[in-house]
């Protein structure tokens, strides 16, 4: 009786992983991009993102910041919390970039205004702006973000903590939205309510160092008040 050939899984590597190598050692993101984009798929992105080995789930996760849009929000929110520090660092970059890739092309180019209009310290501006984006398009969960940037920045805080709200409600993986929250209460010396929001947004992103601190202190003024 012949024994029948045992088949073994291949150890191919993926040839995203080359490309991944490639991007570390010669930092060209365009290459980098034009290769990923001729050969994968923003589907197949995410499957490997989740299911490949430590460098694929590396390089899909880097794509997707480069290559997806808001579609990729929970893929990326899941690797958030992934087991392996580089890809979650590389997912809350990129799951930064995939909140403002949602819309029409005219309305993402309005939120990046609004962005770069916060980032100049035009709130108010930024606030008439985002009130009248969130007026056409409610459903952008970054607008209400940064509308409520622009509310904490001018001492809005009640405001700014409902309009965090209503980005979590839209998109429940926006570590920003609870931190900010977090932020709010600590203005208003509600500090067991900032605790709570800090620990949210560690939850959704273990690695938000600025969350991680900003609880430890808030934990310690609890203390004391006891």
């Amino acid at each position: 009786m012949e024994s029948t050939p045992v088949s073994r899984p291949s150890s191919r590597r993926p040839l995203l992983d080359s490309y991944y190598e490639r991007y570390l050692e010669a930092e060209n993101s365009a290459a980098f991009i034009r290769q990923v984009g001729e050969r994968y798929s923003v589907a197949t992105l995410e499957r490997l993102a989740e299911s490949g080995d430590r460098m694929t789930r590396r390089g899909a996760v880097l794509a997707l910041g480069f290559l997806a849009d808001f579609e990729s929000n929970n893929v990326l929110g899941a690797a958030l919390r992934d087991r392996d520090r580089g890809v979650r660092t590389l997912a809350e970059n990129a799951i930064r970039l995939v909140w403002c890739r949602i819309g029409t092309p005219s309305q993402r180019q309005e939120l990046g205004a609004i962005i770069r209009l916060n980032n100049a310290q035009q709130f108010a501006e930024a606030i008439a702006r985002a009130s009248s984006l969130i007026d056409i398009a409610p459903w952008i969960a970054e607008s209400w973000n940064q509308r409520a940037i622009a509310y904490f920045s001018t001492s809005k805080f009640l405001d700014a903590i409902r309009d965090c709200q209503q980005a979590l409600e839209i998109n429940p993986y926006h570590f920003g939205a609870a931190a900010g929250m977090g932020y709010c209460y600590v203005q208003l010396r509600e500090h067991a309510s900032a605790a709570e929001c800090f620990r949210r947004a560690l939850k959704l992103n273990p690695g938000m160092e600025s969350a991680r601190a900003k609880l430890i202190e808030v934990q310690r003024v609890l203390k004391d008040g006891e």
